[in-house]
């Protein structure tokens, strides 16, 4: 295998380290930038790798069903594709199941689904996903998993620990079998891609010890812990986080997955997560709402109709260096597209700055005091545009 991970610091439950990929080393805590079929919305390669960005997240379930992850292997995989050069992890697209709760059906053999394109029928299979994500050939492949909205009876969340990891060994065998031996018709385009299994149990601690044991007796390159952000409090979230972390192996990294708010990465950091990733930074900029270090502001408002200032003076990023907010109001307002694109380009380069500064943090022993300086900024309330 290509995938190794170290940590190199600590600074209470924080951990800065990084992971070695097929397309490259990726420091961590790292927040991945959201590209689910094959682009982040607004966003070029070009740009993405001027921000910083090191790895980027894509979608089985959405490249599968468009274009196929068939011809994206004749493409030559999916960083040949879209014209990544950098490490991509993919969703399995158990997410997506979990939002299509109107149009599957859950059982043993995996979730046969109607296409969200054109209705046809579909159907995806812990070997399925293994095979999808082979053919496009992320560095990191996620199992496929089921996750039920919260809140939810202990007899359907006990159900969905015990399917998630029964599918996770099937995938499991199907990923170790593929590597030495590709099913007829399919073609791998990165023989060291990981695999990482996943964590669910909603916030029962009893059950996500349960899932916890189930995923680490499998055996994965690393571990994510998902089923959350789907409807539980914010404290119930951090507690379960902090309640199963220490449930997973020190020497493998821990994804969150789909979180979140400034706020939830440096809580989350706190409590040993390593990786991350949200449609929050990209799908708010398109939504006018950009986050600044001192919170977030809504470009739209008219008293931004003409300030001639950053939308964050402390900023280094393109938007903030070269255009003032009463430009960008006005791009918001016009339906322009350059709005879309300054505005995402700004968002995610905050997350990643952050990203930078928690790390930083971490290795001089003062990640207490930047996680202080973040909720000083920013509420839950306020990041809704």
């Amino acid at each position: 295998m290509s995938f190794s991970f170290t940590v190199t610091h600590r600074d209470g439950g924080a951990r800065r380290g990084w992971f070695r990929t097929p397309h490259g080393i990726v420091e961590t805590p790292v927040f991945m930038p959201v590209g689910t079929q094959g682009t982040v919305k607004a966003m070029t390669p070009r740009d993405l790798d001027d921000i910083g960005t090191t790895i980027l997240l894509g979608n089985t379930y959405h490249l599968h069903l468009r274009p196929g992850d068939g011809l994206i292997a004749r493409l030559g995989g999916l960083h040949a594709f879209m014209g990544w050069p950098n490490p991509i992890l993919t969703d399995s697209g158990g997410y997506q199941v979990f939002s299509l709760a109107s149009r599957r059906k859950v059982e043993e053999e995996g979730v046969a689904f109607q296409s969200h394109l054109d209705g046809s029928a579909c159907a995806l299979t812990p070997e399925s996903a293994v095979d999808i994500q082979m053919q496009l050939g992320s560095d990191i492949a996620m199992v496929l998993d089921e996750c039920p909205a919260l809140p939810a009876p202990a007899d359907v969340l006990t159900a969905s620990v015990d399917l998630t990891a029964r599918w996770a060994a099937r995938a499991r065998a199907r990923f170790l079998t593929y590597r030495d031996q590709p099913p007829a018709g399919t073609l791998p385009t990165n023989p060291g891609q990981a695999q990482f299994g996943i964590v669910q149990g909603g916030t029962s601690p009893e059950l996500r010890a349960r899932s916890a044991e189930k995923s680490i007796a499998i055996g994965f390159e690393g571990y994510a812990i998902g089923g959350l952000s789907v409807g539980e409090t914010a404290d119930a979230m951090y507690t379960t986080v902090e309640t199963t972390t220490p449930l997973l192996p020190e020497d493998r990294p821990r994804y969150l997955m789909g979180v979140g708010t400034p706020i939830d990465l440096v809580e989350a950091v706190a409590r040993g997560v390593d990786m991350f990733d949200c449609v929050m930074p990209t799908r708010n900029a398109r939504n006018g709402q950009l986050m600044t270090k001192d919170g977030p502001i809504n470009i739209k408002n008219a008293r931004f109709a003409d300030d001639d200032q950053p939308a964050d003076p402390s900023c280094r990023c393109y938007t903030c260096r070269q255009f003032s907010r009463a430009y960008l109001r006005h791009l918001f307002l016009a339906g322009e597209i350059l709005g879309s694109t300054l505005n995402t380009l700004h968002n995610l380069y905050f997350y990643l700055d952050t990203m930078r500064g928690i790390r930083d943090a971490i290795a001089f022993g003062t990640f207490e005091k930047f996680r202080q300086s973040v909720h000083r900024s920013f509420s839950r309330r306020s990041l809704n545009p």
